[in-house]
């Protein structure tokens, strides 16, 4: 399958075998695919950022705003529309991954074309999500599970 960096993937949940971390957003059920990631290759190695996303705008809206009123900004949760609905994207929940465990890509099932969202929005998450991702590797623990751990099992089993 070939990965897009803007397309949205399922994980198979091999993924949450090889990597069981109780802070991974995995699978709700063997016939259930969800949730669903937006995907960006990594400006680096040869893997992908997988940020999945929620309907649960109440509950994150609550979270981002208790975030901006603390820190004056908040990156680890993204608003925008899929498929004209509003969502929250997660950074904060955001993992790695390569191909070997994206189990298949979100499709608008009206017009059976990859989902995807507008171009504001996808510059919105990637420069969010890599913000993040470059605190995180500095030791700012702003994302759940452990992708740094992950990120490095990932690599050593690509080589």
């Amino acid at each position: 399958m070939n990965v897009s960096t803007g397309h949205f993937y399922f994980l198979d949940e091999s993924y949450f075998v090889d990597f069981p971390d109780l802070h991974l957003m995995s699978n709700k059920g063997l016939m259930q695919d969800r949730p669903c990631f937006y995907a960006f290759r990594d400006a680096i190695n040869p893997i992908f950022w997988m940020i999945p996303f929620s309907s649960k705008l109440t509950k994150f809206k609550a979270e981002h705003a208790k975030k901006i009123a603390k820190h004056g900004r908040c990156d680890t949760i993204v608003f925008g529309k899929v498929l004209g609905f509003e969502k929250a994207f997660l950074i904060q929940n955001m993992c790695p991954v390569t191909k070997k465990y994206i189990k298949s890509e979100y499709l608008d099932s009206a017009a059976n074309m990859p989902v995807r969202v507008d171009g504001r929005l996808e510059k919105k998450l990637i420069q969010a999500a890599n913000r993040v991702l470059n605190l995180q590797r500095q030791g700012v623990k702003l994302i759940f599970p452990d992708i740094l751990k992950i990120e490095r099992e990932l690599l050593k089993n690509f080589c």
